[in-house]
């Protein structure tokens, strides 16, 4: 059997628009394992839902794995990149870091399932993400960014030396995440809408004013 023959019986057929299809198979499949997680996720039910055939998914992505992992890089990437158009070296330092703050607080409770995926992927003790070195990389430019608004505050005097920029990422990122992970909890338990747009914008401006008074100086 020749080369050209096996690439003729392997190769994707019903496609003149190879990226776009990927696209597209990439955001059911966001859908499908946000929802129902890796192992309950089924390539035959994302194939039926995209403009693609199972064989197809196999040939752009390997395995279910694969297409996990493309789905991982992809919602991080999307969100870095969003992040990366703030502008925040043209900002005061506490202003800039408010925006930050305000952002992961909107990109969080507008996405749920990142929030989702990054739920699942700590289900699986993160062991897909660490294989990637696209979300690697992003998440090293996510922390330079930190790194260097924290600093500028320290140099002119407006936040405290002495904190980690990792931490301070992880304290961002915890208090916006939560208010997605469990909305639906505490909504139940206490008897109130969480999901409000009053209370929507009460938790973020709250949440801007905790980060930004544990970073001021004295």
């Amino acid at each position: 059997m020749t080369i050209e023959t096996i690439t003729k019986r392997t190769a994707p057929s019903r496609t003149n628009d190879p990226e776009g299809t990927k696209r597209n198979i990439i955001e059911v499949a966001t859908k499908e394992f946000a929802q129902n997680g890796l192992s309950g996720a089924r390539i035959d039910e994302i194939a039926a839902k995209t403009k693609s055939s199972k064989r197809m998914i196999y040939y752009y992505f390997g395995d279910k794995d694969g297409l996990y992992l493309k789905v991982l890089e992809d919602a991080y990437s999307r969100m870095r990149m969003t992040e990366a158009a703030l502008d925040l070296e043209d900002l005061p330092p506490a202003e800039a870091l408010a925006k930050l703050v305000r952002f992961t607080f909107d990109h969080h409770n507008g996405h749920e399932d990142f929030i989702r995926l990054v739920m699942i992927e700590n289900i699986h003790h993160g062991e897909f993400l660490a294989k990637s070195s696209v979300i690697q990389k992003l998440n090293v430019t996510a922390i330079d960014a930190v790194r260097r608004l924290y600093g500028r505050g320290v140099e002119q005097g407006v936040f405290r030396a002495g904190l980690d920029p990792i931490e301070v990422h992880w304290q961002i990122s915890a208090l916006c995440f939560f208010n997605v992970s469990n909305r639906a909890t505490f909504s139940q338990i206490f008897k109130r809408d969480l999901g409000s747009r009053k209370s929507l914008d009460s938790l973020r401006e709250a949440v801007v004013e905790m980060v930004v008074r544990h970073l001021k100086a004295d």
